[in-house]
């Protein structure tokens, strides 16, 4: 049965020169699952939020939206539920008990129904042990679950996504996503999730709905939209790594999940590896940054956060930080760069101790860090005033922000925001470069060139350090990675090695080759590899 149907639809924010979404129609059925891809600024968030008539933004609108065979905007605010990206944007209350029965006080729900079906639903979510909690003691991932437990609990007929998992480290947002399969799967939940970590969305999902430039570019059964797709390359680029292999072959049947790409490779020959492969790391030139038992707490009754906390970092490489929520990655970059300051080790940057830097020299064409929150970059009322404020060069950027430059920054995307920043941020020519989550809300295609740029940067003489959650990012641009747990770092390798050796913490080239080939952690490498063996006899 149609739940949703959205025929001709056109939306123009205030001002802009040309719309945000284009003619777009299509239909979603009782317990669905779609999948929402695209490009940054594609118009994924515009149309999530226009299906929310609460979210809804302003501005010229054309067409219709239905639901239920009425009208969107007469639907009832519990009908839809709407989880977004930044977990912390969404939370409105100090307990965890609080922020479950936020939505069914404002409801009206009597306090018996209230406390049945908070109980109920703290239980289904696992949550129970953090009923009492103060909601700014949990992490990401933890804030994220209590925000979809908030929206559940109202009892929605269909349940809204916009990038939820964003912020979140690899296991945490695939058990994210596994939850909300299992809700649309027990409870017959339809859910509309837009997502640019597609690895362990698409092969779950029933459809899958491509927008390119504000218009409906694909929309169907995944395997079918993907086969469509094999030439283009922009989306194709962000696509799981075994629809990425299929498509780099060349296959009829486009596999989807890491055991059909398991069984893809499997046809294929294993004798031959590429030459070069760098399984050594970097080249160990000199220690730009240093951490040498470092010790940081927030506050003095608090446990530690970093706990003697060791690792070198240098010239001209760029090191790439993973590790779960909460682990001290965020913190360790906080201190290196200054804004923090440890009770105990030493941090030196390019041979002296930080505190040896006075007159802020450290940040004078020295160190530059771009923080997680980068609305904390933003100071002025355009994008062409922030730019012009930081001395920046928008040709010089692999990135044209020319369409952005008369806008505010608040009103741009969260993958646009991030380009912006880093223009900012790589306008102040810093020696030492240290990124937070610097992929963040991008798309595949943006990320390619993302690392084309920092490649640039360290063979002009930058040096990088970057936090990121996107292992599939490390394992392309990264000389070697790093992996923390509880404010030490446990293990540091080239990519090859790194990803080859972990289990969770890797990528899903590397799974699907594992014991078939040898450090082929990227699609790229993986198709590669079979080219160069070929089919296997039988398989021809």
């Amino acid at each position: 049965m149609e739940i949703l149907d959205i025929k001709g639809l056109s939306f123009t924010y205030p001002l802009a020169a040309a719309p945000a979404l284009r003619n777009i129609s299509f239909t979603v059925n009782e317990g669905d699952f779609i999948a929402v891809c695209g490009a940054t600024g594609s118009g994924k968030s515009t149309l999530l939020r226009m299906i929310k008539p609460a979210l809804a933004p302003l501005g010229e609108v054309t067409g219709d939206i239905k639901f239920k065979g009425s009208p969107v905007s007469e639907c009832e605010t519990s009908q839809i539920g709407f989880v977004m990206q930044d977990p912390d944007h969404q939370i409105v209350t100090d307990k965890v008990w609080h922020e479950l029965a936020f939505g069914l006080e404002n409801l009206g729900v009597p306090q018996p129904a209230m406390t049945r079906r908070t109980a109920e639903m703290a239980s289904y979510f696992g949550i129970g042990d953090k009923f009492d909690r103060n909601i700014s003691e949990l992490s990401g991932g933890q804030k994220q679950l209590i925000n979809l437990a908030a929206v559940m609990v109202t009892e929605p007929e269909m349940l809204i996504l916009d990038e939820p998992t964003a912020q979140l480290d690899p296991i945490t947002a695939s058990d994210l996503i596994n939850t909300v399969k299992k809700l649309n799967r027990d409870l017959a939940l339809t859910v509309i999730i837009a997502e640019h970590r597609l690895e362990d969305v698409i092969p779950v999902c029933d459809k899958l709905l491509v927008i390119e430039n504000g218009a409906v570019l694909a929309f169907g059964k995944p395997g079918d939209v993907l086969r469509r797709l094999y030439g283009h390359s922009d989306i194709m680029c962000g696509m799981p790594a075994a629809a990425r292999i299929s498509s780099m072959l060349g296959e009829k049947e486009c596999a989807l999940s890491v055991r059909e790409g398991r069984e893809l490779v499997r046809k294929y020959g294993n004798k031959k590896t590429l030459p070069g492969t760098n399984t050594e790391g970097a080249c160990k030139k000199n220690a730009v940054l240093v951490f040498k038992d470092v010790f940081f707490r927030y506050e003095r009754s608090s446990p530690d956060i970093l706990r003697g906390t060791g690792f070198d970092v240098y010239e001209n490489e760029i090191f790439c930080i993973l590790g779960g929520n909460g682990s001290g990655k965020t913190t360790a970059l906080s201190c290196a760069s200054g804004i923090l300051r440890p009770y105990s080790g030493t941090i030196t940057v390019f041979g002296r101790k930080i505190k040896d830097y006075r007159n802020q020299s450290l940040y004078k064409e020295c160190l530059a860090l771009l923080p997680q929150d980068i609305s904390t970059v933003f100071l002025r009322n355009s994008v062409r005033e922030e730019l012009e404020d930081a001395g920046g060069d928008n040709g010089a950027l692999p990135f044209d922000l020319t369409p952005h430059l008369d806008k505010h920054p608040y009103d741009l995307s969260g993958g646009e925001k991030q380009l912006v920043a880093l223009a900012k941020v790589l306008a102040l020519k810093p020696k030492l470069l240290l990124l937070d989550e610097p992929t963040k809300g991008l798309d595949a295609a943006s990320k390619q060139r993302m690392i084309v740029l920092l490649r640039k940067l360290t063979e002009n003489g930058m040096t990088i350090v970057t936090v990121t959650h996107d292992v599939e990012f490390a394992a392309e641009c990264a000389d070697r990675c790093a992996l923390f747990f509880r404010g030490e770092v446990v293990s540091a390798a080239a990519p090859e090695e790194f990803f080859s050796e972990n289990s969770f913490y890797t990528t899903a080239a590397s799974r699907i080759t594992r014991g078939h080939f040898i450090n082929a952690v990227t699609a790229g490498k993986a198709a590669e590899l079979c080219r160069l063996n070929g089919r296997k006899a039988e398989e021809t």
